[in-house]
């Protein structure tokens, strides 16, 4: 008898366990710049995770850019471009803070890549709107407080910190 119970509360449970969510995870990142790699610093986001609508698997990241590197990019716009990072560039970057987000949301950020990416002209500006201005955009879709100090528009690492500060309920941490 004492073990057809113990089976039979080893079944319930088994049974009533809830099922493992769906969930898409959004992560902030910053690159420092380097010359040795050839790089400047950025600042891009990264979407991992699951739909729950779908169960499509997501694995994305985006980052605002210039097209191409030229002194142009000091004189005002020039053509934009979103850039896709490598993964084995990504785990050396910053991660500043990741949070969940809903299928909704994602929809929203991606509708939201794609107007800066498919912008007619001339639209990266280093001042006005650089990769900053783009993750700041993202942060704002999902909820999060955001400012653009004039500052640390061209700090990504410093201005992501910042964004941490604004946002206390994130729990996260300064990257040093």
């Amino acid at each position: 008898m004492r073990r057809a119970l113990l089976s039979l509360i080893a079944l319930f449970a088994l049974l009533s366990g809830s099922p493992a969510l769906a969930e898409v995870k959004l992560s902030f990142h910053s690159f420092n710049g380097s010359v040795i790699v050839g790089r400047y610093p950025h600042a891009f986001i990264v979407l991992e995770g699951t739909l729950d609508e779908s169960g499509k698997v997501v694995n994305e990241n985006y980052g605002f850019t210039a097209k191409s590197v030229s002194t142009k990019i000091l004189s005002g716009p020039v053509e934009h471009d979103v850039m896709i990072e490598e993964a084995k560039y990504i785990s050396g970057t910053n991660r500043h803070f990741t949070i969940p987000i809903s299928d909704k949301q994602y929809h929203r950020i991606v509708a939201e890549m794609r107007a800066w990416r498919d912008a007619p002209g001339k639209y990266y500006d280093l001042d006005n709107r650089n990769c900053i201005h783009f993750v700041g955009r993202m942060a704002e879709i999902v909820g999060l407080k955001v400012d653009y100090p004039q500052k640390m528009l061209r700090r990504p690492k410093k201005w992501l910190n910042h964004i941490t500060a604004l946002n206390p309920q994130l729990a996260a941490r300064q990257v040093k």
